[in-house]
């Protein structure tokens, strides 16, 4: 088995703020990072020119991960803040939300492995397969969401 990966680090300046409304800390307030991602692809088999993954073919991936969190506000869709009108209503003037069923950088890894993973399976007829998507807020904290059906390469 072979594998590649491709990161996005902090430095590429995917900024963004969210909350964790569930938490007992200072976490359940706004605040943000430069989030990074990195991802780990695998093959059986290497392309013809000995690569599992053409690094040049994740343009794709890198503008998803800029629509959905560069100087993005993430709120979840439970949180109580989206049944207070006025206060949703004022948010989505000063920012540009992107909602999603949970935050968190594990959510985040998940959430975009499921985008991307089926795009590159599909876009290698198979050969490939997104092995995990480590999300990290910076070089202390990241969370890791791996593939739960295993290696499904051929």
């Amino acid at each position: 088995m072979y594998r590649s990966t491709k990161t996005y680090g902090n430095e590429v300046g995917l900024s963004c703020a969210f909350r964790q409304w569930r938490a007992d800390s200072h976490c359940n307030k706004l605040h943000g990072y430069s989030l990074g991602f990195r991802f780990t692809f695998e093959a059986v088999q290497l392309d013809e020119r000995n690569w599992v993954y053409d690094f040049g073919d994740c343009k794709w991936i890198k503008s998803y991960l800029q629509d959905k969190f560069d100087h993005k506000l993430v709120v979840a869709r439970d949180d109580p803040i989206n049944e207070d009108e006025f206060l949703h209503t004022t948010l989505s003037n000063i920012a540009d939300i992107r909602y999603m069923d949970n935050v968190g950088c594990e959510k985040f890894a998940e959430s975009v492995f499921n985008h991307v993973a089926p795009k590159i399976e599909k876009e290698t007829k198979g050969r490939v397969s997104l092995f995990s998507v480590e999300c990290f807020e910076h070089g202390a904290n990241s969370a890791i969401y791996q593939n739960p059906y295993g290696s499904s390469v051929i």
